[in-house]
């Protein structure tokens, strides 16, 4: 089975660093998704899909796949820039731009 490992973006509703998940080991689908004829609901009978490990760092992910005899991809995270912000900076002198609603 190949597998991906990857770490994963923070949702929209988050922005600090905390509570970081760490890495995320998934495998990727061997089978194509099938309609059910009677619901219509997509089915398969690959059941790596359902399978999502998390690890602290990406060391233990990388043993894991080597462990198990699994081929895998390391997808290198995306660096945050952080910029801090202060309510103060709206209504100080030594702005670059004039102050407008």
């Amino acid at each position: 089975m190949r597998a991906r490992i990857y770490k994963p973006a923070k949702t929209a509703m988050q922005s600090g660093m905390a509570k970081d998940e760490g890495w995320v080991l998934e495998f990727e689908p061997e089978d194509a998704l099938t309609p059910d004829p009677l619901m219509g609901w997509s089915g398969s009978a690959d059941t790596g899909r359902q399978v999502r490990l998390r690890f602290a760092t990406v060391e233990e992910a990388v043993a894991y796949a080597e462990r198990h005899g699994h081929d895998y991809s390391v997808a290198a995270p995306k660096e945050r820039k952080f910029r801090p912000k202060i309510y103060a900076e709206n209504f100080s002198h030594g702005r670059r731009q004039s102050w407008t609603h």
